[in-house]
């Protein structure tokens, strides 16, 4: 049976970090992905922003890692000339009952370490964008957009430069603890199925995370969390974007509101809102996943926009595309925080499992690649001696 030193489980653009991480650090690294293409789940339907850090609370691994890996992200989209634009963002308090949540997010912003942010007025704020209707706004510099598939296929690049594999139509179908202790058995399906052993184990499957963490023989059950599927629609807006920034409502349960983004071309497109889909299962067969738009959810598109815009018109808005986000608390509770457990958590020596990536799993992907393959060596390099 063939052994490999690292495995990577997912080939979103965390996965990608991280065999960037592993392959860069000189381990010989594999990534199974299970479609034919990388990144074309939650990675490639996003609203590509660069969050600058301020909706996570103060000391989680959202917060953190969200500040660390937008400053890294910029350096990296700079130095692999991938298409950016640091264009800014204003968050818009369209009443005065929301100036107190406006106030609230600034301070836990900053508490975050979001250092640029700064408090406007509605005069300020229309001098900025004068289509924008709010009492407040809360102006963000350091929000950005990205090419989501320009900084996956970078990062691809550099891990394939270093060594690494990427192994496509390739579902981990089940893996076992080796009976020395010393890495995992895994068995991918596809037309090439592959058995082979590997020392570290990274799973990085993202909406189906959970039930790779439930087909490994000897994990613990009580330790894989809820998975819950939340879906969010676009709708993109016919004729000129009538904003520079990107222009946010305050958060709202499950997601950050109905927005405006805008594309390298300064096309504007809205979303996501949050539709809550079915909970799938550990044990439950991996099927296709609906990505259709449906047109009646439109109505209420217009009328979270017209808040912040009131001049938007009728039949403006055409359907887009959707993307579903993983989480693993459901709705109606607090957003939940990254989960990223190795070998201190489950007692199992190098695996470690990425939970609940969602936003801003895209603007931190460096720095949780960084953290991801920290956890699992200071486990290996305790029970192996291979990591340092």
């Amino acid at each position: 049976m063939e052994s490999i030193e690292a495995v990577v489980i997912g080939a979103g653009v965390v996965g990608l970090a991280c065999a960037r991480e592993l392959a860069r650090r000189g381990f010989e690294t594999v990534i199974l992905e299970r479609h034919g293409a990388f990144g074309t789940e939650t990675s490639a339907r996003n609203s590509e922003v660069i969050h600058a850090g301020l909706y996570y609370p103060t000391g989680s691994l959202k917060a953190g890692l969200c500040v660390a890996g937008r400053k890294l992200l910029y350096e990296f989209c700079a130095t692999h000339a991938i298409s950016h634009q640091r264009c800014g963002k204003l968050i818009a308090a369209t009443s005065a009952a929301q100036e107190s949540p406006l106030a609230a997010l600034q301070q836990q912003g900053e508490a975050n370490g979001v250092d640029d942010l700064r408090r406007l007025g509605a005069a300020e704020a229309r001098a900025l964008e004068p289509d924008l209707a709010c009492t407040a706004a809360l102006l963000s510099p350091s929000t950005g957009i990205v090419d989501s598939h320009g900084l996956m296929l970078a990062l691809l690049g550099d891990a394939e430069g270093a060594g690494a594999s990427l192994v496509l139509h390739s579902p981990l179908q089940r893996g076992s603890l080796d009976a020395n202790a010393a890495g995992m058995v895994l068995e991918s399906g596809g037309a090439d199925s592959l058995r082979f052993k590997a020392r570290l184990v990274i799973n990085a499957a993202g909406l189906w995370a959970p039930q790779v963490a439930a087909s490994l023989a000897g994990f613990p059950k009580a330790l894989i969390p809820a998975n819950f599927h939340a879906k969010g629609s676009y709708y993109a807006l016919s004729g000129r974007a009538p904003f520079s920034r990107l222009v946010y409502p305050l958060p709202e349960a499950g997601g950050l509101g109905v927005h405006l983004t805008l594309d390298r071309g300064g096309q504007a497109r809205f979303g996501p809102d949050v539709e809550w889909l079915p909970q799938p299962t550990p044990g439950q067969t991996i099927g296709e996943l609906d990505y259709r738009v449906d047109p009646r959810r439109a109505d209420a598109f217009y009328a979270e926009i017209r808040r912040y815009w009131p001049g938007l018109a009728d039949k403006a808005l055409t359907p887009a595309y959707a993307g579903i986000r993983p989480k693993i608390v459901g709705p109606g509770a607090p957003a939940g925080d990254f989960l990223i457990q190795g070998a201190a958590q489950h007692g199992i020596p190098g695996l470690v499992n990425l939970f609940g990536i969602e936003s801003p799993g895209l603007t931190a992907c460096l720095a949780i690649a960084a953290h991801a393959v920290g956890v699992a060596g200071a486990a290996s390099e305790q029970h192996a001696g291979r990591f340092g």
